[in-house]
């Protein structure tokens, strides 16, 4: 097994205007920028980005003008928009139920941004930022709660990637409902799961390029969808064991920092790089790791810096899983 040493930042940006978002998001858009396709780089392709975006996202689109403009960057717009970029796979198992959202975001540690925001662009949102100004997950100050897993199959198509889709529910919605409707006409670019809660109503649903929105019977998800797990995608990505264990579990932090819901396999990308619990009816988030926890909200947010330890904790040592 492998362990990493990973450092997670937390900022403030306001309304990403003043400079601070700027100082931190420029990176990750840079990043991104090798990620745009051949045809996302021809002016036909930025104006078909553009578009989309202003068709789907038109209340977002000052703040990605906002956001777009304090970078040295050609193509910073395009970028912004999510919809010009590769896709990306990870893992992920999530659950949610009354009125909690408990998810572990298993990827490469070195590819994670590692940063919790709290901003102001539309509305009061907390969350862990991906791709600039997307989120992983997050919650607003309305008691709604968003996350992603992928969907475990690998098809494309015209669309967005679904972090700056979990941004535009949290900063347009107010209940499960009304993001799942956002959801319903928004293209996504691959499959992917998404459980949603809010005081009342817990709901995960599949979505990709290539099927309507479908809701699940169960208020949990890991990588895969509704067509059967081939087995050698099973013995790499354990979907189906996480699947029962989270099932079997419920909301459990302590399950998720133990086999099989924690993955170490952080050298094949599989590995849980942070356990996050929001408690949106309250507006908290808790984030975990197997010998560190830190809590944000919206009363008391705390910038700064946290360096952790991913990995496995010494057998003497017992994860600390509080929450208040």
């Amino acid at each position: 097994m492998s362990q990493y040493v990973k450092t997670f930042h937390a900022i403030e940006i306001g309304d990403g205007g003043d400079g601070r978002w700027a100082a931190h998001g420029r990176p990750a858009v840079v990043g991104a920028e090798g990620q745009l396709t051949e045809e996302d780089r021809t002016q036909q392709g930025a104006a078909r980005a553009r578009s989309l975006f202003e068709t789907h996202m038109p209340e977002l689109v000052p703040v990605l003008d906002r956001l777009a403009g304090q970078l040295t960057l050609p193509r910073a717009g395009t970028l912004l928009t999510l919809a010009a970029v590769r896709p990306f796979f990870s893992g992920c198992t999530q659950i949610g139920g009354k009125g909690t959202l408990l998810r572990n975001y298993d990827f490469a540690p070195d590819y994670c941004e590692a940063i919790i925001v709290s901003s102001h662009f539309l509305r009061p949102v907390i969350g862990m930022q991906e791709a600039g100004w997307g989120l992983l997950d997050g919650m607003n100050d309305a008691g709604l709660a968003v996350s992603l897993t992928f969907g475990g199959r690998f098809v494309h198509g015209p669309g967005f990637a679904i972090p700056l889709v979990l941004r535009y529910l949290l900063e347009t919605c107010q209940t499960v409902d009304e993001a799942v409707g956002g959801l319903r006409a928004i293209p996504i670019a691959i499959p992917q799961n998404v459980t949603l809660v809010d005081p009342n109503k817990t709901v995960t649903v599949y979505v990709g390029p290539d099927i309507p929105l479908t809701a699940v019977p169960d208020n949990c998800a890991t990588n895969h969808q509704h067509l059967p797990v081939p087995d050698e995608q099973e013995r790499s990505t354990r979907t189906r064991k996480r699947l029962a264990a989270v099932q079997a579990a419920g909301v459990d932090v302590a399950a998720m920092l133990r086999p099989p819901l924690y993955q170490y396999r952080y050298d094949e990308w599989l590995g849980t790089v942070y356990t996050a619990h929001y408690r949106p009816v309250s507006g908290r988030v808790t984030y975990h790791w197997p010998d560190e926890h830190w809590e944000q909200s919206f009363t008391c947010f705390s910038p700064g810096a946290r360096t952790v330890t991913l990995g496995q904790p010494d057998d003497n040592d017992t994860p600390d899983t509080r929450s208040d």
